[in-house]
């Protein structure tokens, strides 16, 4: 089905289409008659000799010089090629993607006053698979993510490079084959293609659909290790969470619930009362990253939808601004606030992991494995989870905390939004493993209950597991174990295997808190 922008509707659930599964996208006919109508603001400006930001006068420091109406197209073709100065590695392609399909989106709302061919020339490129090559670094997140949004619009005037079909090759060329005409400029368009946080948020997006798929995943691996530990389900009844009403923290009691239902194994527990926090307050600290991710759904969705983008023309009013919608502070400080929320997944998981291995808090035997001495078991798998879980503490020092004046001191405050997203990048890959660590400990303990059944939805994902990775009887190398259960925490086939049986797991936005939370009769334990 096709995306049809207007700048005020698009979804995270959209941009993964787009970016990841080549879902086309146009503009609304509302969105290209406002465009015109920003369009006439600028014109009109021009003519009158007014001294507008980035079109009649330098940028940056250079603000201060005025520049002809004869000389505009020169301008905004040395704004993209001198701020065109990244380094690094090369962006994901669905990252770039995501990103040229944020800036049609700012165009579509109507406010950057820039011709109404610009956006069918972005659209053509995301349509008919031209995906230019942009370094991963180099942007402040703030005046927009002008450098690798310059190199975004080397492209798209024909210059630069990008991939197509695959294939690395100069941007012309790209352009040529794919059948899209580049595009010239005029007033302002220039900045229109360079000037907001398109980049960051794109990159945030994607992160915001993969947490959502990983905290579900992690839901069902805190349910196998409280299962292959006999925990005390008690601790997660409705009635505790009820009068504690956080949604992230009644959505994980719920699921934990639904997932080890009818479990033969918790049902053979001991006398013990109440367990370690990590397991007993599972809801509680788990809860508040299901929180976290609605937050920064709804900034990055807000972003998704705003005039990111100076100036702007605001057609009906028949007014022009200088301002600063382009900083990307709410998205980089609200990314920091996620790369905290997912590494405290993978630190509660470690923690699972820990009590799975030793014997003196399981009841299982060491490492879980026989033979102990000759056999080391899963011991070493631990101290790859440790490894990571404090790597993600390293990686969750916040980005935004940090500023440097840059540009003479006009700039002299900027986001660093940027440098989030990639942190958070490598904790979600991180936080993955430590999951697929911890399904595999919680899998191979229950080889040692005695046959008795796991819960409804555990030993969905336990059967699943066993058919990539078989139980553990004498050592072996353990990293094809551990990537063959990551892949399936990435591909959401675990996830899907279980809602198909327990039905959907909730998120923080399902849960209804405000009338009497009474025990579903299918989740008692």
């Amino acid at each position: 089905m096709e995306v049809v922008l207007n700048g005020n509707s698009l979804s995270i659930e959209q941009v993964c289409a787009v970016a990841r599964h080549g879902t086309k996208v146009s503009a609304s006919r509302e969105a290209r008659e406002k465009m015109q109508r920003s369009r006439d603001v600028i014109e009109r400006c021009v003519a009158e000799g007014t001294a507008i930001y980035g079109v009649t006068t330098g940028i940056g420091e250079f603000a201060r010089i005025r520049i002809s109406p004869e000389q505009s197209a020169e301008l905004q073709r040395r704004i993209i090629y001198s701020h065109s100065a990244g380094t690094g590695n090369p962006q994901p392609e669905d990252v770039v993607r995501a990103a040229m399909l944020l800036r049609a989106n700012v165009l579509a709302k109507g406010y950057s006053g820039v011709r109404v061919c610009l956006i069918d020339t972005v659209l053509d490129m995301i349509n008919r698979g031209v995906v230019p090559y942009i370094n991963e670094k180099g942007s402040l997140g703030v005046s927009g993510d002008l450098s690798p949004l310059s190199q975004f619009a080397e492209v798209a005037i024909g210059e630069g490079r990008a991939w197509y079909k695959g294939e690395l090759m100069s941007g012309g060329e790209a352009m040529k084959k794919a059948g899209v005409k580049p595009t010239d400029l005029t007033y302002k368009e220039g900045l229109g293609l360079i000037n907001g946080s398109q980049m960051m948020t794109g990159g945030a997006a994607l992160l915001v659909y993969d947490a959502e798929r990983i905290l579900k995943n992690a839901v069902i691996a805190a349910a196998m290790s409280a299962d292959a530990l006999r925990a005390v389900a008690r601790a997660f009844h409705p009635l505790v969470h009820k009068v504690r009403p956080f949604g992230g923290q009644n959505a994980v009691a719920a699921n934990l619930l639904k997932l080890f239902a009818e479990s033969e194994v918790m049902a053979h527990r001991t006398g013990r009362v109440q367990d370690g926090y990590s397991v007993r307050c599972t809801p509680q600290a788990m809860g508040p990253s299901f929180d976290t991710l609605e937050y920064v759904r709804k900034v990055v969705t807000t972003e998704m939808n705003s005039a990111a983008d100076n100036p702007l023309f605001f057609g009906d009013e028949g007014e022009y601004f200088a301002a600063g919608n382009f900083h990307g502070q709410n998205v980089g400080m609200a990314t920091d606030f996620l790369c905290i929320a997912m590494s405290e997944i993978a630190d509660l998981a470690e923690r699972h992991i820990n009590r799975l291995m030793n014997p003196t808090l399981s009841g299982l035997p060491d490492f879980l494995v026989e033979g102990k001495g000759l056999n080391s078991g899963l011991m070493v798998s631990q101290y790859t989870a440790a490894a990571l879980v404090s790597e993600n503490k390293v990686l969750s020092h916040p980005a935004t905390v940090d500023s440097i004046s840059v540009s003479a001191d006009q700039e002299d405050h900027v986001s660093m939004g940027p440098i989030a997203v990639r942190k958070c990048t490598e904790i979600l890959k991180n936080v993955r493993t430590v999951l697929a660590i911890e399904m595999m400990a919680a899998a191979q303990a229950f080889e040692f209950q005695e046959g008795r059944r796991p819960g409804k939805g555990t030993a969905v994902a336990y059967d699943l597991i066993r058919e990539k990775v078989p139980p553990l009887e004498n050592d072996r190398v353990l990293y094809p174990d551990i990537e063959a259960i990551r892949l399936m925490i990435e591909d959401c086939s675990i996830l899907q295997a279980v809602e198909a049986e327990v039905g959907l797991l909730a998120l923080a936005r399902d849960m209804d808190l405000s009338g009497p939370n009474v025990e579903p009769e299918e989740t008692r334990v």
